[in-house]
């Protein structure tokens, strides 16, 4: 279980960040939504201890994030391209993301063959560098590589920004089987409502730093988001 308590994070002596109290359950899909600048990217890096909070603490099973290193070894995450190591071809990252988790040659292609679809022929099997590939297929690379190691919480920030419609329907696909066959931990942002109501079974809206809703998915929760943003 994920659980913050008290956690703030100020820059320039503005409060970005106000949680008092908020728990994620093992197996749980928790989607995260809000306009530019209302944490929720702070919010991730405070989780994978990106960043130092000024007050509170994050613990993941138990384990303070801050002080703690192995909860490391179960949390896969991407949320931006220098999450890679962009000199590599995306066939090197992944024999070398493969190493950290003592996957073989064979784990790994194996692991890489469920992907093709998604890849679409444009990610693997090529020379070209990671930093010559579009946006999209390195956010595809970084996503990826995040569920290399069966992570039991994945957590991405903005994983359908950049993938055209038909990359966006796939990684839903792999989102909703990871959640029916084992059980995946998951805590996706996204600007688009839609995804989120599609592949979480909770969504929380942040504003100015603050939980300003804590909705359980139903038939009405797009709609419930449509109208608070549009105010």
């Amino acid at each position: 279980m994920i659980t913050i308590s008290n956690l703030t994070k100020k820059y320039n002596g503005t409060t970005v960040l106000d949680i008092p109290a908020l728990n994620i359950q093992p197996g749980e899909s928790f989607g995260l939504v809000g306009n530019n600048g209302a944490g929720k990217t702070t919010l991730f890096r405070l989780i994978l201890d990106l960043i130092e909070a000024n007050s509170g603490e994050v613990t993941i099973n138990n384990q303070p994030v801050a002080r703690r290193d192995e909860w490391k070894s179960y949390v896969g995450s991407f949320l931006d391209e220098n999450f890679l190591i962009d000199f590599l071809t995306p066939d090197e990252y992944f024999a070398f993301v493969g190493k950290l988790y003592n996957k073989s040659e064979g784990d790994i292609s194996a692991f890489l063959e469920k992907f093709s679809e998604f890849f679409n022929g444009e990610v693997t099997g090529n020379k070209k560098l990671i930093r010559e590939l579009s946006k999209g297929n390195q956010k595809k690379t970084g996503i990826a590589a995040a569920l290399l190691g069966d992570p039991q919480i994945l957590i991405l920030d903005e994983p359908f920004t950049a993938l055209d419609p038909s990359s966006q329907i796939r990684l839903k696909r792999i989102l909703n089987e990871l959640q029916e066959t084992k059980n995946t931990t998951m805590l996706i942002s996204s600007h688009d409502l839609n995804h989120v109501t599609e592949v979480c079974k909770r969504t929380v809206v942040l504003e100015k730093g603050k939980v300003v809703r804590d909705i359980a998915t139903s038939d009405d929760t797009l709609k419930e988001l449509e109208s608070y943003f549009a105010v």
